[in-house]
């Protein structure tokens, strides 16, 4: 059985080939050429790759009258290419688009009695098969009904106690039930040719399945119905597709020749700048003299599974069988104000207009709002390093914020290859600084470039790699790397800070001293309302580095809901240039001198107070404060004076409660007492006295806890009146 499955493998895959050659329209064949009659050719022309992670691929064909163009693409390209695919025509017009159906492995099964798992083994699939008719070859000649396949384990001969699976077929026959070892048979077939056909296409459809990996797309060419089916015109395809990420990286040359002693700055304040992109081709074919353009942007790119067959999931009801009746509880009826129409779905099926008219191809589209700036030469401005010059890509805008590079020549990148296509090439000016951030570096501040980008488009991030070009003639001079930097978007008219190393010469300290300053106070309906700016100052106190001067610019942390109170001026337009996190605050530091620079924040904020709520200590403590004013303070002395007197009153009160407690208390033990005193003792008449005396003194302080009561009443009645008197 093995030996005949595998041999009927070998024979499908050497047809395999032929029958694939013969089939022209099925998924091989690379050429790409058309089906039509017009001869026309789809090649691949322009390719666009954006920072979105995806590509443009167009391809071009020049067809003759009616053409039927293929276009091959990967089978994991599918989903996008029936996204995004579009055809321009010039003069004629596109009817359908058509591709073989993705064809899952499990449709071609859903009609045979075995499974493709059940292919895996020769006992899976005679287990699946169980009931058709076999002859089995070899020593014993037997033909019979598959009724079971059982897995068993014997040992081999030998004491080594090895063991080996073995699977034994039960066959009914014309003398009864037959077994069998199916590893020991020499061949088994199926005697119904229906049967055998049935394993032949499971097997085809398995290798069809393995080797699908490309797809051709159909793509049908009308020509004009205006009697010019006779000539020549143009018809260009596109789509978009999953393309890896392509990568901006810089190269910034500065020059020293001639520059102000101890500055450090380039001579003309500018520097030699080539941008690279770094790209791939990962899209399963040669490019060969492309039309070539990346665009630098944050698109929108989305992905559906178009290819991938879809069923409505059905609600499954059971089948109706007579006898079994069973009538569903009823729920109530509800009353329609009036009956409803039918709904009936219109649909119109116009005709298809004659021809297509043909917008612009999306290359030139896109291509049209482009700047056709030159790049500039390296070496033109004095004192700025002559860097080889490179045919840079011309740069212009594009809809969504987006920047195109075109490279002007065609392009050849093999399947596979990566390729650097430079697309700036210009002088920009430069300006070093030194910057601190103190979250990068605490103690000193880092080298630093501000880079301006004085052209008409902007620059994508990338890396940026510095080189210096110490001073000599241009045979003589030497170039030194200085380091790297990462920089971001760069608009058109914008600059960045690009750091590149530490300045170990330049040493920064910090002093952080927080304060608060009263601004206004005031009293009203018995609130105490206190406007409060409260101020952190930081002193940075720098030592200048002995080999020269810096520019140094301070990146002092902005906090939510504070301003910056000073410096008040010095950045952009007379104020701090600000980030998102920090204020960029600039300071000249000279060789070898120590400089200070404050930088304070404030933040307003209001304390409200309610003064019936405070003690007469926290009424004092808040009116010996110096810097309220003194209308307020005094205000507050009185009113702590008559919070004093409440307390006074409130404590006299607390102490003859206290005393009435304790007399209660006594005068409960005397009557406990006088329960067991033999009655007209003198121990029974003492006590009796004595109880007497407590319950005067007791009545004395009833009357006098009324009048401290009244009289503690009055002092709150006098302090609320205060209070509510006060309005300042």
């Amino acid at each position: 059985m093995t030996r005949a499955i595998l041999l009927a493998t070998t024979a499908l895959l050497m047809a395999a080939p032929a029958a694939w050659a013969a089939n022209g329209s099925a998924d091989g064949g690379a050429d790409g050429g058309a089906d039509g009659g017009s001869g026309g050719r789809l090649a691949l022309t322009r390719v666009l790759l954006s920072t979105g992670g995806v590509g443009y691929f167009e391809y071009e064909a020049t067809v003759t009258g009616d053409a039927d163009l293929s276009l091959e693409v990967r089978r994991d390209q599918v989903d996008d290419v029936l996204k995004s695919i579009v055809v321009y025509d010039d003069k004629g017009g596109v009817g359908t688009i058509g591709l073989p159906g993705a064809e899952p492995l499990d449709t071609a099964f859903r009609e045979l009695p075995f499974s493709a798992g059940d292919l895996y083994s020769p006992a899976a699939l005679l287990s699946a098969m169980r009931g058709a008719e076999v002859s089995v070859g070899g020593s014993s000649q037997l033909t019979g009904r598959l009724m079971s396949v059982t897995e068993e384990t014997a040992r081999l001969p030998g004491g080594d106690n090895a063991t080996v699976t073995r699977h034994r077929v039960t066959l009914m026959t014309a003398d009864g039930l037959r077994q069998l070892v199916l590893e020991e048979a020499d061949a088994l077939r199926f005697t119904d040719p229906a049967v055998q056909a049935q394993i032949d296409k499971a097997l085809s459809a398995v290798a069809d399945n393995a080797r699908r990996e490309r797809r051709r797309l159909t793509v049908q060419s009308h020509a004009p119905k205006n009697g010019q089916a006779g000539g020549e015109r143009r018809v260009r395809v596109g789509y978009v597709a999953e393309m890896p990420l392509w990568k901006a990286t810089y190269r910034l040359s500065l020059g020293s020749d001639g520059a102000p002693a101890g500055t450090g700055q380039p001579p003309d304040g500018r520097g030699a700048l080539q941008g690279w992109a770094v790209l791939e081709n990962l899209s399963g074919e040669d490019w060969r003299g492309v039309d070539l353009t990346v665009v630098s942007g944050n698109p929108v790119t989305l992905r559906q599974a178009l290819y991938t067959p879809y069923f409505v999931e059905r609600p499954e009801v059971p089948v109706e069988v007579l006898g079994r009746v069973l009538p569903s509880a009823d729920e109530g009826t509800v009353t329609l104000d009036a009956a409803r129409p039918a709904m009936r779905a219109e649909s119109s099926h116009p005709a298809p207009a004659p021809g297509m008219a043909a917008p612009a191809p999306m290359a030139e589209r896109m291509a049209e709002p482009m700047a056709k700036a030159a790049p500039a030469p390296y070496g033109s401005a004095l004192g700025t390093p002559a860097v080889a010059a490179v045919n840079s890509a011309e740069a212009g805008a594009a809809e969504g914020a987006q920047v195109l590079f075109h490279y002007p020549q065609p392009v050849t990148v093999p399947n596979g290859g990566t390729l650097m296509m430079p697309i700036a090439a210009r002088a920009l000016p430069v300006e070093r600084v030194a910057l601190y951030q103190p979250a990068t570096a605490a103690r000193h501040p880092l080298a630093a470039l501000r880079l301006r980008n004085d052209g008409d488009t902007a620059l994508p991030p990338g890396l940026l790699t510095f080189y210096d070009r110490a001073s000599g003639t241009a045979a003589t001079a030497s170039t030194a790397y200085v380091g790297d930097a990462r920089m971001a978007t760069l608009p058109a008219g914008d600059s960045r800070l690009l750091s590149f190393a530490v300045d170990q010469a330049v040493t920064v300290d910090r002093e952080e001293k927080p304060d608060r300053r009263l601004s206004r106070a005031t009293i009203a309906d018995g609130v105490l309302t206190l406007s409060v700016i409260d101020r952190q100052s930081t002193i940075y106190t720098v030592a200048g580095a002995p080999d020269g001067g810096r520019n140094l610019v301070i990146e002092h942390p902005r906090r939510a809901g504070w301003s910056l109170a000073e410096p008040a001026g010095g950045g952009t337009d007379g104020k701090p240039d600000a980030t998102a996190t920090a204020y960029r605050l600039p300071l000249a530091v000279p060789a070898g001198k120590t400089v200070t620079l404050t930088a304070t924040l404030e933040r307003p904020r209001q304390e409200r107070i309610v003064l019936t709520d405070l003690g007469a200590d926290q009424i004092a403590a808040r009116a010996a404060a110096a810097e309220l004013p003194a209308e307020v303070r005094q205000a507050l002395t009185a009113l702590a004076g008559l919070r004093a007197a409440v307390a006074d009153k409130e404590r006299r009160i607390a102490e003859l409660e206290r005393d009435r407690t304790e007399r209660i208390a006594d005068q409960d033990r005397l009557r406990e007492n006088l329960k067991a005193l033999p009655a007209g003792s003198d121990l029974h008449k003492r006590t009796l006295a004595k109880m007497a005396e407590a319950e005067n003194r007791l009545d004395a302080l009833a009357r006098d806890l009324t009048t401290a009561r009244g009289e503690a009443e009055a002092a709150r009645q006098t302090l609320r009146d205060r209070v509510k008197a006060l309005a300042i």
